[in-house]
């Protein structure tokens, strides 16, 4: 097992947060065509555990982060804290038996203690749920008897959340048991917020940072006759949404490349439309989602929050300018931080005079999902 733990060293030294863990991991393993199937989810199992815990553990007080001594130690007592001690990482681990006396473990230091969570949420909750590895979340289109049948002749546990929701352990390959028009996978948080969308005949809905269009389509399987523009500064995320579209069968939206950041955004509406519901799902820390990706809170700068919420404010402000008189501004982050939900809707609430009508933090810890944050502004 020693060339496992020089691959697990290699993986940390060389990894800078500059792309998303799981690529990363893809990417190196496949340099190493020895790497057999278990050996990768060893690494995955180390590399992700480390991630997760290294920034509170401490060698009875003092910082073990640079110590390459203590490296083995971390990983081992990582993989403990996070219950990742399987029959595979125990070979890991057994040449060093248990070497973690003296390591101490403190959540509160994983995030600076000054930054604000929204109100809903507990500090102490949040952070040890960075620990735990989320679920996976699946939302029902249609045909739910079939879709609980063949989950249960595959013999995969699953739970249901609501009317349309199923929780399933993560990593479950549903593509190859499920039709693919049955189900959309999206986190049970973000499902949530689309309660709050109230949708009529007839009205015309913009989504203004669209992306791969998750909120759009809980949107349109509401099943109304509604017309959609959808928006986003990046044309190719925006062609991944029209192939969603199509392959569930839903018509596809009017689509406009835009940065509603910009105050020029108004070229690509130069129509005049007005909308009567706009959907604002801001970019932003994705603090809420930090459990998926552990490595986005070991590389966060607090400084980047001043940016986020500078163009969180200065795209819903932009987006209230095509906004019906009457018509509602669900603002939506994908952050448990003050700073990015609470104080931007107060400041878009100043800005543009909308009210307030609405605002919650939907804690998912207690599902193992993701949390979210939305408001509704009229």
């Amino acid at each position: 097992m020693r060339y496992l733990w020089q691959h697990i060293q290699s993986l940390i030294d060389t990894y800078n947060g500059s792309v998303p863990l799981t690529h990363f991991l893809r990417k190196y393993c496949k340099s190493f065509p020895k790497l057999g199937s278990r050996d990768r989810r060893i690494l995955s199992a180390a590399v992700y555990s480390w991630y997760r815990c290294i920034d509170g553990l401490s060698f009875y007080g003092k910082p073990v982060v640079n110590d390459p001594d203590m490296f083995e130690k971390c990983v081992q007592k990582s993989l403990q804290l996070c219950n990742a001690m399987t029959k595979e990482t125990m070979r890991l681990t057994a040449d060093i038996q248990d070497q973690t006396e003296g390591l101490l473990f403190d959540a509160g230091l994983l995030c600076p203690e000054h930054i604000q969570l929204s109100k809903g949420i507990e500090r102490e909750d949040w952070l040890h749920s960075m620990l735990i590895q989320p679920r996976l979340f699946i939302r029902i289109r249609k045909e739910r008897h079939l879709t609980e049948r063949l989950l249960a002749e595959n013999n995969i546990p699953f739970v249901s959340i609501g009317d349309d929701c199923l929780s399933l352990p993560n990593g479950t390959a549903i593509d190859r048991i499920l039709p693919d028009d049955c189900f959309v996978v999206q986190d049970a948080s973000s499902q949530a917020t689309g309660s709050l969308f109230t949708p009529m005949e007839g009205e015309r809905w913009l989504d203004c940072c669209a992306g791969a269009g998750g909120k759009s389509l809980l949107l349109m399987d509401k099943g109304l006759n509604i017309h959609l523009t959808v928006a986003d500064r990046r044309s190719s995320i925006l062609k991944n949404l029209k192939e969603r579209f199509i392959k569930y069968n839903l018509p596809v939206p009017e689509i406009v490349v835009a940065d509603m950041a910009s105050g020029n955004s108004g070229a690509a509406f130069a129509n005049g439309s007005r909308f009567d519901n706009i959907i604002c799902d801001a970019p932003c820390s994705g603090s809420g989602t930090w459990s998926r990706t552990p490595e986005q809170l070991h590389f966060f700068e607090p400084t980047v929050l001043g940016e986020f919420t500078s163009m969180q404010t200065a795209i819903a402000v932009n987006a209230v300018q095509y906004l019906k008189p009457g018509g509602k501004l669900y603002y939506i982050t994908c952050s448990v931080f003050r700073r990015e939900n609470e104080e931007v809707v107060e400041a878009v609430a100043s800005q543009t005079g909308l009210r307030v009508q609405h605002q919650q933090i939907i804690n998912g810890i207690d599902n193992g999902a993701d949390s979210m944050f939305v408001a509704v502004l009229q």
